[in-house]
């Protein structure tokens, strides 16, 4: 009898999401000062900057509690999904992807405000004057994830219609 591989295969994906996370927040603190800026398209710069909130600098404004619950967040919501992959089957490729994502982008996030007590921030993208937030590879992988998830979730509705079931 073999055991059926679960989702935590995937793990492999939350960790090279991690790495790059990382790797790409030290180079830009290594090599550009706070606000620095550096023009590589029309529309978008490479801009360090310094994210003391979540999404949006979410809470950025506050005392300082913004820092544990945001870190406790990413612990809680991380040690739930690698649950779920648990429980998953390796060929539910959609979901336990999203879920990898999600966990990389939200522990190098986790580690960076408790390292440096913010998030470092460096793709800014624009249009004439109007900047989306500036943002970094763990929040890409994040979104990454998210849409996977809203993916599988109209693919799953999908195949249940064709199947015949409600």
């Amino acid at each position: 009898m073999s055991q059926q591989k679960s989702g935590l295969s995937f793990l492999w994906l939350s960790a090279v999401t991690f790495l790059l996370d990382l790797l790409t927040k030290y180079i830009v603190v290594q090599k550009f000062d706070l606000y620095e800026s550096v023009n590589v398209l029309p529309v978008f710069n490479l801009t360090y900057v310094r994210n003391y909130g979540a999404a949006f600098s979410f809470l950025a404004d506050h005392d300082g509690w913004q820092k544990y619950f945001f870190i406790l967040l990413a612990i809680g919501i991380s040690l739930m999904l690698a649950y779920f992959m648990k429980k998953n089957r390796a060929d539910q490729t959609l979901q336990n992807a999203a879920y990898a994502l999600i966990i990389g982008g939200a522990l190098a996030n986790m580690v960076d405000r408790a390292y440096n007590g913010f998030v470092v921030d460096f793709f800014d993208f624009y249009w004439d004057i109007y900047h989306y937030p500036v943002f970094n590879v763990a929040d890409i992988a994040i979104c990454i994830g998210a849409g996977l998830l809203a993916l599988d979730a109209f693919k799953g509705d999908k195949n249940k219609q064709k199947s015949g079931q409600k």
